[in-house]
């Protein structure tokens, strides 16, 4: 795996990981009860935003030193998804 394919893993990963991360631990102004004029009372009051991006960070190396680990080591290749047979065998 060159450094551009790894760059690319981890930013799938840490943006993917972001998303599920994101919705945990929402407070929203209805739920606080102090409904802003004009916004929505599903909007968020605190977002924490700081801590979950730390904690995807975290979360995301993890899952990058394991996925890379596979890749590199050779358990799981590109030949093992081809269905079809269309890829050559490898050598």
């Amino acid at each position: 795996m060159a450094i551009t394919s790894g760059l690319v893993l981890f930013s799938v990963i840490w943006f993917l990981t972001f998303l599920v991360i994101l919705p945990i631990r929402i407070e929203t102004q209805g739920d606080k009860g102090e409904i802003v004029p004009g916004t929505h009372a599903g909007a968020p009051e605190n977002h924490y935003l700081k801590q979950k991006a730390w904690i995807t960070t975290g979360v995301a190396c993890l899952l990058w030193i394991v996925i890379a680990g596979i890749i590199l080591s050779g358990v799981i290749t590109v030949n093992d998804f081809d269905w079809f047979d269309r890829l050559p065998d490898p050598q």
